[in-house]
Formats: structure tokens, C-alpha cells, sequence
């Protein structure tokens, strides 16, 4: 009896430390130190959209094409560059080795900013969010159980439409504390872009012409932050209704290009429309003009300057009778071929 009862004041003086002491020796199951805190998410475009659209299209000289385009951008582009997200995806992964998820929430935010009081467990976590997601027609989440795998996959085509939502990211390191209140605050930022081509047709006699680009990654890892280019699909456009005759406009929305070639050589050329350099760009727009005849001329648009995330690019063009098409800008690089064959560019899905 009295060795029962010593065993017994033991464990009791032992059962009374682990108390004081909290959650702070439990470090296998964190289910048993659970505590609210607050996360404040707040989505932040950072984007050119606006400048761009005044310095290409809304000068003192503006033409009724540059100005029919403007308008018509502002309206495609006014829920892809936006601070508004719809749906939010929000992961919490542990900080060891195997990174795997520990807790995972969705939610409807349909505003710019808003705020989740979160029951989990006291640990240190990575957390990641992403915004937009679910309603884009290309972009799915994938292999968001481990915290390094999680990623923005693109639908896999040597076609594919453009995106139609702008996507929103974050990461953030965060120590949930035992017994104490706290808040933290999450950024989101854009992780898509869009390009345009504007092109006067008038007197080019042109029957039809198509726009396509190409260049640009193929999916996005969240936590680091990092597009990957596993192989070079070519992007549609969406063409835009102007009223002005002959004038056509095109947009596409996708992941960015690469930022830089390890090497870089620009080719003069006496004629600044045709340059072997076309091929040698950090990514392209393609035209595809069909003639009176049928035949099809292919112009390739050459671009050396990275087009980023959160970025919209504007060019102007001009169609003439052979069907090429000649960008104002005379540091985009140009190469034609006429009477282009659909077998030539085995990916352009015409």
C-alpha cells in the first residue's frame, strides 16, 4: 500500500508540470494546443495597365483606331487586372523536411481585402494562398500536399486559350504562438500578364487574320515563387469588336516570359521590318494573314524586352497587301514568310 502510494504522488507531481508547462513539451501532436488567431488578406496589383494604355493609345495624336482599341481593353481587362478576388485557397504547411500540409481552408471572398479567424494547432507553419483560381478556364491547383510541390498548372496543349481571371499569390513564414493574440497579415500579388496587338488592316485587303504568342512559362510553384517553361505552347488571342473599319484588336492573358537569354544579340537590318532576329526573342506574337487567294502569310513578331507578371503590353501595327504585318516599334524584330503552310508550324492550330 504505501509503495502504491508513492507511485501515485509521482505521477501526480509530474501530471502537474506537464500543465504549467502548456503545450510547449507536446511537440508530436500539435491537435492538442489548438488557439485562434487572424489573418488579414489583402490583394495588391501592382500593374502598368493604365501607363501603358496612355503612352500607346491615349496620347495628344491618338488616332480613332488607338482610341476604339483603348476603350476596348479597359473593358476586357477590367476583371483581370483588378484588386478583387472571388475565391481564396489557404494552406498551411509544417517547416520540416517532408513539408506536408497540416491544415487546409477555402473560402468565397468576392472583395479586395478580408479577414479569417482560424482555429489550428500552435506551430510554426508556411502558409500560401492563392486567389482566382476556380473560375479559370486554364489554370488548375495541383500538388498542393506538400509545400513545394503546390503549384499553378496550366493546361498541358500545344494550343491553349488565354487565362481569363487574374491569379493572385502569396507566401508567408508564420509562428503561431501558445497563449497569445495575434494577427498577420498576407499580400497577394498578380501572377499572370497580357499582351495586345492593335493592327490597322485599311487597304491591306486582307480576308482574315489571326493572332497568336508564344514565349511563356507553363506553370507557377507557389511557395517559391517560380515559373518553369516545360515546353512552348502557343497562346490564342481573343479579338475585340471596334467600330472603326479595318481596325483590329487582340489580347491575350498568360504567365510572363522569361526575364533574360543568357545571351543577347540584336541584328541591324536595312530594312527594319525583316530581321533575322525574330527566332532569337524572349517570346512572340504571330500573325497569320489570309489573302484574297487563300494563301496564308506568317509574320512573326520578335520581343526582347521580359514581359512580367502583372504586366500589360501594347503594340501597333500595320497590315499590308502581301499580308506581313510591320509593328511600329522598331525594336521589334520581324521575319515573313508568304504562302505560309499550316504544316510549317505543326502547334499553330489555325
Amino acid at each position: 500500500m504505501k509503495l502504491y502510494r508513492h507511485t501515485m504522488l509521482i505521477l501526480a507531481a509530474m501530471a502537474a508540470a506537464l500543465f504549467s508547462q502548456g503545450c510547449s513539451l507536446v511537440d508530436e501532436d500539435i491537435s492538442d494546443c489548438e488557439t485562434d488567431y487572424t489573418i488579414n488578406y489583402e490583394l495588391r496589383l501592382v500593374t502598368n495597365m493604365t501607363t501603358e494604355l496612355e503612352t500607346e493609345l491615349e496620347t495628344t495624336v491618338s488616332t480613332d483606331v488607338d482610341r476604339a482599341a483603348s476603350d476596348a481593353l479597359r473593358t476586357y481587362l477590367e476583371d483581370i487586372f483588378t484588386d478583387f478576388a472571388h475565391d481564396v485557397d489557404l494552406s498551411f504547411y509544417d517547416v520540416s523536411a517532408d513539408s506536408v500540409r497540416l491544415h487546409h481552408e477555402a473560402h468565397i471572398m468576392d472583395a479586395n481585402q478580408s479577414s479569417y479567424t482560424l482555429y489550428i494547432p500552435v506551430h510554426r507553419y508556411m502558409h500560401t494562398a492563392v486567389a482566382n483560381v476556380k473560375e479559370n478556364n486554364q489554370i488548375t491547383l495541383q500538388d498542393d500536399d506538400r509545400c513545394h510541390y503546390g503549384r499553378l498548372f496550366q493546361a498541358v496543349a500545344d494550343t491553349i486559350k488565354p487565362h481569363n481571371t487574374g491569379l493572385f499569390t502569396a507566401r508567408l513564414p508564420m509562428d503561431v504562438l501558445e497563449g497569445e493574440d495575434q494577427s498577420f497579415n498576407v499580400h497577394l500579388y498578380m501572377a499572370n500578364c497580357a499582351t495586345s496587338l492593335v493592327v490597322d488592316t485599311l487597304g491591306s485587303n486582307i480576308r482574315d487574320l489571326k493572332i497568336f504568342a508564344t514565349g511563356f512559362a507553363t506553370d507557377y510553384t507557389i511557395c517559391d515563387s517560380l515559373y518553369h517553361f516545360s515546353y512552348t505552347p502557343v497562346v490564342r488571342t481573343d479579338r475585340l469588336d471596334l467600330p472603326v473599319p479595318g481596325a483590329m484588336c487582340f489580347v491575350s492573358v498568360n504567365y510572363p516570359s522569361r526575364d533574360t537569354r543568357p545571351t543577347k544579340s540584336i541584328i541591324e537590318t536595312t530594312d527594319p521590318f525583316i530581321s533575322d532576329d525574330a527566332d532569337n526573342s524572349l517570346w512572340q506574337l504571330r500573325a497569320y494573314s489570309t489573302l484574297p487567294d487563300g494563301t496564308v502569310t506568317e509574320t512573326k513578331l520578335g520581343v526582347k524586352k521580359p514581359l512580367r507578371a502583372g504586366q500589360l503590353k501594347i503594340f501597333k501595327a500595320k497590315a499590308l497587301s502581301n499580308g506581313s504585318v510591320q509593328p511600329d516599334d522598331p525594336e521589334v524584330a520581324v521575319s515573313v514568310a508568304l504562302d505560309w503552310q499550316a504544316g510549317m508550324e505543326s502547334e499553330i492550330e489555325l
